[in-house]
């Protein structure tokens, strides 16, 4: 099982502190970036071999790779994302010999703690879906990644749509075996040579439709996406109790 984390857009809503700097390397305690914490988290599971995909100042994350091999214990290669002003759709697409025989997929701006893997790892064990991490607990707004499950798993992924009939809100960290990894190359190029602004997440709703997709519990944990300032501010508490 390989790591994968998506660390090539602009985070435009970050700037001016994004100007040069992958938001993923934004600082959230005084020793770690946000990824760092993925990367750790994920070492921590077990999961060693990663892939991480660059495209905004790529350069820097070549610079801090050496870091998280020597500070975590892991190999990290790096995909290069070279339309990283299209969304992530295409951007998990350069990854997908990474993703070939199973990973652990992880939005690069996405800080949580460790248990979010243990349990798509453990859930995989008897289900072969592709299994994405769902907080079921938190209040909906209408921003967010919604899910709406039913009796044969995720049916609906997708920020549009009615908050009421959502079951909770996708974190960005989602665990893709083998068997479904070549459905989802499919979808994925597909998805961006529709719409080079569309999300992976809209080539997960092409897996759904084909009842390849379950979801399994964060439980109430605390975790946040980083978008802007006040979800960073929001990071670097939730990094200190990790």
């Amino acid at each position: 099982m390989r790591g994968v984390i998506l660390a090539a857009g602009q985070g435009q809503r970050l700037r001016p502190d994004t100007d040069a700097l992958p938001k993923t390397l934004l600082p959230v305690t005084a020793t770690e970036t946000i990824l760092d914490t993925i990367v750790r988290g994920l070492a921590e599971v077990g999961v060693t071999d990663l892939a991480i995909t660059v495209g905004h100042a790529a350069e820097r994350i070549r610079e801090h790779a050496p870091v998280l091999e020597d500070r975590y214990g892991v190999s990290v290669a790096i995909v290069d994302n070279d339309k990283p002003h299209w969304n992530n759709a295409y951007s998990l697409w350069t990854a997908r010999e990474h993703y070939a025989h199973g990973a652990v997929l992880v939005n690069g701006d996405t800080v949580h703690p460790t248990s979010i893997e243990r349990n798509l790892l453990a859930a995989a064990a008897t289900d072969p879906r592709l299994l994405i991490a769902l907080d079921d607990h938190k209040q909906l707004t209408d921003e967010a990644m919604k899910v709406r499950v039913g009796a044969g798993g995720v049916e609906l992924i997708h920020k549009q749509q009615p908050i009421a009939t959502a079951a909770g809100e996708y974190i960005g960290v989602s665990l893709i075996p083998t068997g479904v990894a070549e459905d989802l190359t499919k979808a994925l190029e597909a998805t961006y040579t529709r719409d080079t602004t569309l999300y992976y997440e809209d080539a997960f709703q092409l897996l759904a439709e084909a009842g390849q997709i379950g979801t399994v519990s964060t439980g109430p944990v605390a975790w946040t996406e980083v978008d802007d300032h006040a979800d960073w501010a929001l990071a670097k508490t939730i990094a200190e109790g990790l």
